[in-house]
């Protein structure tokens, strides 16, 4: 039996494989797997990934070489790593789950072909012409987190409706995210009369400091941004809610409510990473970006976890339960 350490240094190392594969199969082309997530993740985003592969022909070590790289929040190397990726020049680049690292696929290349599964506006990104026409080297998954903040935010208002001051949790080193996130917050808390105090946290010693902080300053709640790094602490964030006694809301995140976190609303986090996976696939059978709409997402999933709320000593309106998508008990 393999430890778990050892397991997961066998996952942080995954990149090396496809790369030894591809020499022993007469240089299949490479898929660019490039997450900002820990490599804890690996089985949560990567069988997604590989099932849209699968869905569409693309074999992962037969027809197609894999490689996953895991950054564990260091965005710093986004810049170098796609250059790195650009010289080598990769057959597919997907910027899994950070507008950054679009941003930065963007710098890198013009030519290879780079699948994107943002929570931001591609278009006012300028990463694509249009949804439907995106005319260049780019396209993939809108998952449209930031338009929903203002309802994520409602629903967290409705089950502590006596709450005033909401800490909102960013990670400064993903710019893209946590701009929004602060403009979003921002303008649904005036609409909602509550007031937000920004917390950062780029590390796990430094979501520690931030609980310590919203405690001290007496937030009632807590907004957790989209962020890959920071849904990677979903463990670690959800244990401190409830050691705290603080209620918390994260979009898109199915796993950070089955974790202990209270309420998550946002579109389903798997089926964007399976759609990707689609689109990388065809890409490899000859799509071409600039013809591939952007996707955008139908259905949005409320999910609670009523364990939490007892723990917390939530009473979950009826209305509420009634609506959501799924209930944790």
């Amino acid at each position: 039996m393999i430890a778990r350490r050892e397991f997961i240094a066998l996952i942080g190392g995954a990149a090396a494989w496809p790369l030894a594969a591809s020499a022993q199969q007469g240089a299949l082309p490479i898929v660019a797997f490039v997450s900002i997530r820990t490599p804890d993740d690996a089985a949560l985003v990567g069988s997604a990934f590989r099932c849209g592969l699968s869905a569409a022909g693309i074999i992962e070590g037969q027809n197609a070489a894999v490689e996953y790289q895991w950054l564990s929040g260091r965005y710093d190397q986004l810049p170098s790593l796609m250059a790195d990726l650009v010289r080598r020049r990769v057959a597919v680049i997907v910027s899994a789950d950070s507008t950054a690292a679009t941003l930065a696929a963007k710098a890198a290349t013009a030519t290879i072909p780079v699948v994107f599964n943002t929570g931001g506006d591609p278009v006012k990104r300028g990463l694509v012409a249009s949804l439907a026409r995106p005319g260049g080297n780019m396209t993939g998954v809108s998952i449209l987190n930031q338009e929903v903040v203002a309802k994520q935010l409602r629903f967290l208002h409705e089950l502590v409706p006596k709450a005033v001051r909401v800490a909102v949790l960013v990670n400064p080193d993903n710019e893209p995210s946590a701009e929004a996130t602060i403009r979003n917050t921002s303008e649904a808390a005036r609409a909602l009369g509550l007031q937000i105090e920004i917390l950062n946290a780029d590390t796990s010693r430094a979501i520690e400091a931030a609980f310590t902080t919203l405690v001290q300053h007496q937030a009632e709640a807590l907004f957790i941004a989209n962020d890959g790094f920071l849904s990677s602490r979903r463990v670690q964030l959800a244990t401190l809610a409830v050691r705290y006694l603080i209620p918390t809301a994260q979009p898109t995140n199915l796993e950070f409510v089955k974790a202990g976190g209270l309420i998550s609303y946002g579109s389903s986090l798997a089926e964007s990473y399976r759609q990707a996976g689609v689109y990388a696939g065809r890409i490899l059978k000859g799509a071409k970006p600039a013809d591939l709409p952007v996707i955008q997402p139908t259905k949005f999933e409320l999910v609670i976890n009523l364990q939490t709320a007892r723990l917390l000593g939530i009473e979950v309106p009826p209305s509420l339960v009634a609506i959501a998508d799924e209930v944790i008990e």
